[in-house]
């Protein structure tokens, strides 16, 4: 990681022991610590990340008052030819599983399913939880503690080559294509690299689920 990513990790779990403080806290001098505490993460944040402080300030309300890390869920679509549906990505331009954050009422496995629908206009069917992904050691470049959710799903309609609708977030991806295992694209997010490759062993028959990877 650079200093910048150890730098923001750090005020991440500043910022959720502040969150975690200021839920169970029963007085007003713990509230004011724990209070500072979120002040000095939003600070670190802003060094690490490059942003002005004012531009984090609406987070102090939300995201920053959220105890434990960011929840999200990719889907690995492999047709039965073992072709998998990539996106490239709007914000940096690599290819990506499917998948974002999941939603309050929501089942991780349904989170994925909706995010691939969204993303790509295919419809998906989950058939195992592939393993969950601690974003620090899976190579996922992000500002905050992620865990990601990985399930290996099957297409409802023929796979590669199949009409699909228009997806309805086409705004976050620039393109979506299907790949063969052995000709996958050579500018994959590095957090999904790793990821992709446990997929495919669990679609070949590799059947126990991953963690702390």
């Amino acid at each position: 990681m650079s200093p910048a990513q150890e730098v923001a990790l750090l005020a991440d779990e500043l910022r959720d022991i502040s969150a975690m403080g200021l839920l169970f806290s029963q007085n007003i001098y713990d509230r004011d610590n724990y209070l500072r505490i979120q002040r000095i993460a939003t600070q670190a944040f802003a060094l690490a990340s490059g942003l002005a402080l004012d531009e984090l300030e609406p987070l102090r309300g939300t995201l920053f008052s959220r105890p434990t890390p960011l929840t999200t869920g990719d889907a690995a679509i492999i047709d039965a030819a073992g072709q998998i549906l990539l996106i490239r990505r709007a914000d940096n331009r690599l290819w990506a599983m499917p998948g974002g954050a999941m939603a309050v009422g929501e089942t991780p496995a349904e989170a994925v399913i909706r995010e691939a629908f969204e993303e790509t206009g295919v419809r998906a069917e989950p058939l195992a939880l592939v393993g969950v992904h601690d974003s620090r050691l899976c190579g996922t470049i992000a500002r905050f503690h992620l865990y990601h959710f990985l399930f290996l799903c099957k297409p409802l309609n023929d796979g590669a080559g199949a009409d699909r609708p228009a997806a309805s977030h086409a705004i976050e991806v620039l393109q979506s294509d299907w790949f063969a295992e052995d000709a996958l694209p050579g500018d994959i997010d590095p957090g999904h690299v790793t990821r992709i490759a446990a997929a495919y062993r669990m679609w070949h028959g590799e059947c126990a689920a991953y963690f702390d990877h």
